[in-house]
């Protein structure tokens, strides 16, 4: 299999598999100088790990990340920092119930992967999706912390933030946003108001043995203008790709996205005046901090869609290995909603990929 990098001059390459003995992740193209411990990752990776809450899978991992190189620190050094070579980064699992895939073995799961690896490779791993688990997120979680730092090096003070928007046909009142709220419930949702009636809802959607999926928002602060490049290497571009890439995305829009097309020309402009510094001010957003494939210096907002996880309980008419007509019930523990933990990795590919657009334009432009 290939195609486990992305990224030009911030490069991450994945490895590993959901029951293989670790997964993990070699970041290539780290400044060096920039402080990075442990600690600087886990912290991310702890609000992706499974079995926070009844809602997502009760898989025990506990997700604790090794660095295995990449850093530096001596007895006359107040901090460890990158030493600007590759970093690796090593996650154990220790959780894994392979029993509990063996009556899927030869089976296609609908809706999931299980049919298209097969026909391209020619065999799959079928103990937990093997490489096409959303258990390889945690490796781009850990990827992004570093990034983040990268940011921070750069551009000083850089939010990146997720939140659930909408899970299955329940969505958020915009009026009632606050960020803080999204740590304090365990759907990353940013409207306290509906915290309740979706745990009402995602309860008998987990009795049921179903799922249902979700609508992410990710909005980037402090990012300055000129990111990006206007043809091929467009921010919105290589930012859509990324969220994309992300397991069972099957959408992504960039400020307004599809409402835009219901907009005026007159309602759809982001109208600037003058700032006291000489800068733009804009009076709106909907280009969700890109124009012409470059970073405006506003607020950059990308939403993704998840689908619901195929992995259910209910049975469901597929096909086996030989051709035969048969039925397929999943057991295991999973998501009633894998979108609630696509919050922070959503966070951590806007992360990577503004990242990666900061080195280049330094490269570009100094």
């Amino acid at each position: 299999m290939s195609h486990n990098t992305f990224g030009h001059l911030f490069r991450v390459t994945t490895f590993g598999e959901s029951h293989g003995p670790a997964i993990g992740c070699v970041v290539d193209g780290c400044p060096p100088g920039i402080a990075l411990t442990e600690a600087d990752i886990q912290k991310d990776l702890d609000r992706r790990r499974p079995g926070r809450s009844k809602f997502v899978t009760q898989r025990q991992e506990p997700d604790a990340v090794k660095i295995l190189s990449g850093v530096f620190r001596d007895e006359r050094m107040a901090q460890q920092v990158t030493t600007g070579t590759p970093i690796a980064l090593l996650i154990e699992n220790v959780d894994q119930r392979s029993k509990d895939y063996t009556d899927i073995r030869d089976k296609y799961r609908p809706g999931h992967a299980d049919y298209t690896y097969e026909a391209k490779y020619g065999l799959r791993d079928y103990r937990g999706g093997g490489r096409q688990s959303a258990r390889e997120t945690a490796a781009r979680v850990a990827a992004g912390a570093v990034a983040r730092r990268v940011l921070e090096r750069l551009y000083g003070r850089v939010t990146i933030r997720g939140a659930l928007v909408a899970m299955g046909d329940k969505t958020i009142d915009r009026a009632r946003w606050d960020w803080n709220q999204v740590d304090a419930n365990p759907f990353f949702c940013p409207d306290p108001g509906a915290v309740d009636p979706w745990t009402d809802y995602l309860e008998g959607v987990r009795k049921a043995g179903s799922s249902v999926g979700a609508v992410i928002e990710v909005v980037a602060d402090g990012i300055p203008a000129g990111l990006g490049a206007p043809v091929y290497a467009k921010l919105d571009g290589e930012l859509a790709s990324a969220l994309m890439s992300i397991n069972a995305v099957k959408g992504v829009e960039i400020g307004d996205g599809f409402a835009a097309a219901r907009l005026s020309g007159e309602e759809n402009a982001d109208e600037m005046r003058a700032g006291n510094d000489g800068k733009p001010v804009f009076l709106s957003n909907h280009a969700g901090g890109i124009l012409g494939g470059i970073s405006t210096g506003q607020p950059i907002v990308a939403r993704f869609a998840v689908k619901p996880t195929s992995s259910i309980l209910a049975p469901r008419r597929t096909i086996d290995r030989d051709g035969r007509e048969t039925e397929i019930v999943t057991k295991g523990r999973h998501d009633p909603c894998v979108g609630i933990r696509a919050v922070p990795v959503g966070e951590a590919m806007m992360a990577i990929v503004l990242a990666d657009a900061a080195l280049r334009h330094r490269g570009q432009v100094g």
